[in-house]
């Protein structure tokens, strides 16, 4: 296969969707439409529901790239970009470190602030357990 812009690198796209967050049903929608139009360009698609057994899923599908179309905790956080990582797959989106920190907003900010980003003030609100009474 080959694009316009030359020979592909890889044909086989892991596409990973549901996951294990609150955001599973977008993700599995987002993930469903990806790989649609992946097939629709021509590579070999494999559908992976990203659970507890990811890891174990990857091993036996051996795909040449992953498709991160996980939304919210485990899918965005850095801990399954930390897990592709370790089994040397290449994957779409942000790596490890700054999914991380984007998950995080307030150090979002302050590593967005310490780079000369304008960023605004906000204020984090406390966890209802420290709230004085």
């Amino acid at each position: 296969m080959s694009t316009a812009s030359g020979p592909r690198r890889f044909s086989h796209v892991a596409v990973l969707l549901g996951g294990l967050s609150a955001e599973r049903k977008v993700s599995l929608d987002s993930g469903a439409a990806c790989a649609a139009a992946l097939e629709s360009a021509g590579y070999k698609v494999t559908r992976i529901d990203a659970g507890r057994d990811l890891a174990a899923r990857l091993a036996e599908v051996r795909p040449q790239v992953c498709f991160n179309a996980l939304h919210g905790r485990w899918g965005e956080d850095g801990c399954v970009q930390g897990l592709l990582e370790c089994y040397q797959i290449p994957y779409t989106g942000s790596g490890v470190l700054a999914s991380a920190i984007a998950m995080h907003k307030e150090r979002a900010k302050a590593v967005m602030s310490a780079a000369g980003v304008p960023v605004g003030s906000c204020t984090a609100p406390m966890p209802s357990s420290e709230m004085p009474t």
